[in-house]
């Protein structure tokens, strides 16, 4: 029997060399998960908007899937353990719905416009992970009614955000750009935490693990803790 085979990539963004201490513990975890699924394994490296805050470079997906034609697109964060275990997670998910693993109530985080309102669902995202097909590239359009000082003041970054010293809101610029796309363009949304306990997998599996408001020299410790936890060597 004859199945066309999906074509996917698995994005990561490293911007002058980011910690090397965390990349080469989840570096070759993300790449064993690319070639479990067969998806390539693409780093985005060059600045195409330099005046904008350096996270603000994973909106490139929007033009790099396209060019690529690819079927799924994945975004992993630089700083993410995947398990290897980890399932095929575009295998569980309709190509008209995107996924993050999980969400925040949108209005913490953002000052809410008519997208947000007429969309009604208050989506916040939290884009360290993120799944979307080619039927759904919107996500991660660049922002083109919005200049970077308006998002700016969009943007409020919460109580934990601040304790950790994130004070400047355009830090959170690409999570606020993927949180409005969804509401402007009514994606259909759902989070990997909830699709797993539906399948059951109690408190959304074993499969990832992600603290990005921790220093780095922590977070190495805790990743090395939670490897060990795996048994992953």
């Amino acid at each position: 029997m004859w199945n066309k085979k999906a074509k996917k990539c698995i994005y990561t963004l490293n911007i002058n060399g980011f910690a090397p201490e965390v990349t080469e513990l989840t570096y070759p975890l993300i790449k064993a998960y690319a070639k479990k699924i067969e998806a390539d394994f693409y780093i985005i490296k060059e600045r195409k908007f330099p005046d904008w805050p350096p996270v603000y470079e994973k909106t490139q997906i929007y033009e790099l899937a396209q060019e690529m034609e690819n079927d799924w697109n994945i975004y992993i964060d630089s700083d993410a353990l995947v398990h290897p275990d980890c399932i095929d997670l575009t295998l569980l998910i309709p190509k008209d719905t995107v996924m993050h693993h999980g969400s925040d109530f949108s209005p913490i985080r953002w000052r809410e416009d008519r997208f947000f309102h007429r969309d009604g669902r208050h989506i916040g995202s939290g884009n360290w992970l993120t799944l979307g097909s080619d039927w759904c590239i919107e996500l991660w359009k660049p922002l083109d009614d919005l200049s970077l000082e308006e998002a700016r003041q969009n943007i409020f970054p919460t109580a934990d955000e601040r304790n950790a010293g994130v004070f400047d809101p355009s830090h959170l610029i690409d999570d606020y750009t993927l949180s409005r796309n969804i509401a402007k363009y009514g994606l259909k949304f759902m989070t990997v935490r909830a699709l797993l306990e539906k399948i059951g997998f109690q408190g959304g599996g074993p499969f990832f693990w992600h603290q990005y408001l921790a220093p780095a020299e922590v977070k190495v410790q805790e990743m090395k803790n939670v490897l060990k936890r795996w048994g992953v060597v």
